[in-house]
């Protein structure tokens, strides 16, 4: 059985792995652009810069509405709240993984032999 519940989050990972998809997103934090001003910070074509919007699109985490020749986006953030959720819970997991490890470490280092104040001599 296929789990349909994963392809939201798999599509914003996938959004969010490309320098210039998250660059656009930073853009639209500051408020909805039309696509010609998305691409102008980039070296590359509209065509491909329109590509990375349709990315965006697919993954939820932007809004496009066309008024005769222009298009206006705007970013839908709704999406990232998922992908913050999955990462917290790792994160979460990981470090009460590595706290456990410390106190391990800590707990079963051994102790310095106490020699009078001076180090041990090795031979």
């Amino acid at each position: 059985m296929v789990d349909h519940s994963r392809k939201p989050l798999d599509r914003v990972f996938h959004a969010l792995s490309d320098p210039t998809r998250r660059a656009i997103l930073g853009r639209l934090v500051r408020g909805p652009a039309l696509v010609t001003e998305l691409a102008r910070p980039f070296p590359t074509s509209l065509a491909a810069v329109s590509k990375h919007l349709r990315v965006l699109e697919a993954a939820g985490l932007l809004t496009r509405r066309i008024e005769g020749r222009e298009h206006h986006c705007a970013l839908r953030p709704a999406p990232l709240r998922g992908a913050a959720e999955w990462i917290l819970f790792y994160q979460k997991f990981w470090d009460s993984k590595l706290d456990a490890l410390e106190a391990f470490l800590v707990n079963a280092s051994p102790k310095p032999e106490s020699t009078h104040g001076r180090p041990r001599r090795k031979r």
